[in-house]
């Protein structure tokens, strides 16, 4: 709001050529050296705000497993790429690859990454999401 008698209260609306040359700049960077003496802190607060962003593993019910498993087959037979959703490390990640086997035994997808042509191991655990890229 502006005063009426004295104008323009704060000095960021002012025009630069309208202030008193002679006020002093201040101390600038120099007030927030004592903060950075203990990186650590900088790293826990970085890690925990990491933290904060993580989700906890899906629960598939048993007919999203089957669902799951007839997408799997149908990509390994007919050789077509797979867009793959799965839980790492408390993120949920995507991968297309193309299936090459299927590990019943170690529980594991094993395809090609299509990005960046290398092999790919998934385990089953981790899969949240099937679907076909026809």
């Amino acid at each position: 709001m502006i005063h009426p008698v004295y104008g323009e209260t704060d000095y960021r609306n002012i025009e630069r050529s309208q202030l008193n040359p002679n006020i002093p700049l201040g101390r600038g960077m120099i007030k927030w050296a004592p903060f950075a003496t203990m990186p650590e802190q900088y790293a826990d607060i970085k890690k925990q705000l990491e933290q904060q962003h993580k989700v906890e593993r899906p629960v598939l019910c048993d007919d999203r497993l089957e669902e799951l498993n007839r997408t799997l087959q149908e990509a390994l037979h007919r050789h077509c790429p797979l867009l793959i959703e799965f839980y790492h490390d408390g993120y949920i990640k995507q991968l297309q690859l193309t299936v090459e086997k299927i590990d019943h035994w170690a529980m594991l997808i094993i395809g090609v990454n299509l990005d960046n042509q290398q092999l790919c191991f998934v385990s089953f655990i981790d899969v949240i999401n099937l679907s076909l890229q026809l």
